[in-house]
C-alpha cells in the first residue's frame, strides 16, 4: 500500500522521521577532541574517506595539537603526515594558512560564526557547518556532501546541483534543530542503502517519499502494462 501524495515539507517531514528510527545516533564520523582538530579534519575529508581521515589524523594532531603548532608547522611536514588524503598539498597549505589566520586574528581560537568561518582558507559552508554543529552545537545551515547532494535529488526536494542552492532548499524543508543531524543521518543511508550506482530501492524504507522510486514504478508499471 503506497502513501498518499504529501507535500514536499510533508514528505521531508516524513523521511526525517524515518531516518531517527533507522539511524537513531547520529555522531560524527570524523575524530576529533577540539574544534580545530574537527577543522582540520573536515578540510582533510574533501575526496576522501572519513576512515582514512581517522587513520590520519591521530600522527598529525600529536605532532600539531593546536592552531598556534599548525601555524607554526614547516608546510612540506604537513605534507607528508597527510600526503594519503589525496590534494595533499593543498590541503596542507590552506591548513597551515587557515591555522595562521586563527592565530592572528582570533586569538587560536576557532571562530564560532559562519561569517568568520568562512574567511579561513579551505573552509567553505560544508567545513563551517561541520564544525559550527558539531563543535558548537550551532545549526547555521544544511551540510551538502555528495551523498546528501545524490539523496537530496533522488528524493526529489531539490532539483539543483549546486551545493548552496541544495542547502537553501533543504533549509526551507526540516526544522533548524534537525539540519545537521539530517545531513549525517542521510550520509549514513547513502553508505548503507542508496549507494550512488545501484541503489538498493527493493530494501530502501524511505521508498514511498522518494520521487524516483515513485517515477522508476510508474514506468516499470507501465512498461508491464503494454507487454500483456
Amino acid at each position: 500500500m503506497t502513501t498518499p501524495r504529501l507535500s514536499k515539507k510533508q514528505r521531508a517531514l516524513a523521511v526525517l522521521a524515518e531516518l531517527k528510527q533507522l539511524y537513531p545516533e547520529a555522531p560524527c564520523s570524523l575524530d576529533y577532541e577540539t574544534p580545530l582538530q574537527l577543522l582540520v579534519a573536515t578540510i582533510l575529508s574533501a575526496q576522501c574517506t572519513d576512515a582514512r581521515v581517522n587513520l590520519v589524523t591521530p600522527a598529525l594532531f600529536a605532532r600539531f595539537p593546536d592552531a598556534p603548532a599548525f601555524a607554526a608547522a614547516d608546510v612540506g611536514e604537513i605534507e607528508e603526515l597527510i600526503r594519503s588524503t589525496g590534494f595533499y598539498r593543498n590541503k596542507a597549505k590552506n591548513i597551515h594558512a587557515a591555522s595562521r589566520r586563527i592565530v592572528e586574528v582570533y586569538g587560536g581560537e576557532v571562530p564560532q560564526s559562519m561569517p568568520e568561518l568562512l574567511t579561513l582558507a579551505g573552509v567553505a559552508r560544508k567545513t563551517a557547518n561541520v564544525v559550527l554543529a558539531h563543535a558548537f552545537g550551532i545549526n547555521a545551515g544544511v551540510t551538502v556532501d555528495t551523498h546528501v547532494k545524490r539523496l537530496a535529488n533522488r528524493l526529489g526536494f531539490t532539483t539543483h546541483t549546486d551545493p548552496i542552492k541544495i542547502e537553501q532548499d533543504l533549509m526551507k524543508l526540516l526544522p533548524q534543530p534537525d539540519w545537521e543531524n539530517w545531513s549525517i543521518r542521510l550520509v549514513y543511508h547513502g553508505r548503507a542503502v542508496c549507494d550512488a550506482r545501484k541503489p538498493a530501492c527493493d530494501r530502501c524504507s524511505l521508498a514511498d517519499h522518494c520521487s524516483t522510486f515513485r517515477r522508476t514504478a510508474r514506468k516499470a508499471s507501465g512498461i508491464m502494462e503494454n507487454a500483456v
